[in-house]
């Protein structure tokens, strides 16, 4: 990832307006879960996105839901399926929370005033009204394993979260998630649509079903 967006796939004014237009009518007739469905939005692989597959962001969304509690926030940091599957519940269900989705692509700003532009590079460049400890979990997703991306992904975390964390990264990254974040490795799995050449694991900092 660089620190310009010139190779950043974006859309145009007109292709935005297009698109709103279309979530606008779809909402009209019924159809609003749509747009939230996960691979709503393609995997660009230029840019690290694998997305979960239905079952991991089922699992993970009704995982951070139940942890914020009702009318919680949750912040997902690079976990665009997590948000998609969370807003999915959200038509379904009386219990409400709210969801931020800070992302580098921005074809996810489509999503409207949930979207937050985000580059790891600069973890703590974030708009003024994302106070500091103001989400009650938040889940990240750093899209390259490496101690850089994910110590400066950390930063962001810690910034947001009023304590509680869920981190999905390689499992060769389990040492610095626990040196960064003092998280714990989890017995769950999470899968992706595609299949990736690295284990993948989930790491928490409190008492979770994810663990057993």
């Amino acid at each position: 990832m660089s620190d310009s967006d010139d190779d950043v796939p974006q859309l145009s004014a007109a292709t935005l307006a297009a698109l709103q237009e279309f979530y606008a009518e779809s909402e009209r007739t019924g159809q609003s879960s749509d747009k939230f469905c996960v691979g709503a939005v393609e995997e660009d692989w230029r840019m690290s996105q694998f997305w979960y597959c239905e079952d991991t962001a089922v699992r993970l969304a009704e995982e951070v839901k139940q942890q914020a509690g009702e009318h919680g926030r949750i912040a997902c940091i690079s976990a665009p399926s997590v948000y998609q599957k969370l807003k999915q519940l959200e038509s379904t269900r009386s219990d409400s929370v709210s969801a931020v989705l800070l992302e580098f692509d921005r074809r996810f700003a489509a999503y409207g005033d949930e979207f937050v532009f985000y580059d790891y590079n600069n973890p703590l460049c974030l708009p003024e009204a994302l106070l500091p400890q103001s989400f009650d979990i938040v889940i990240a997703d750093p899209p390259y394993l490496s101690e850089e991306c994910l110590s400066k992904v950390a930063l962001t975390i810690k910034y947001l979260t009023k304590g509680k964390i869920l981190l999905c990264t390689g499992a060769i990254m389990e040492e610095l998630a626990g040196k960064l974040m003092d998280l714990k490795t989890c017995s769950f799995l999470p899968k992706h649509n595609h299949n990736l050449a690295n284990e993948f694991r989930c790491y928490v900092n409190y008492e979770s079903r994810l663990l057993s």
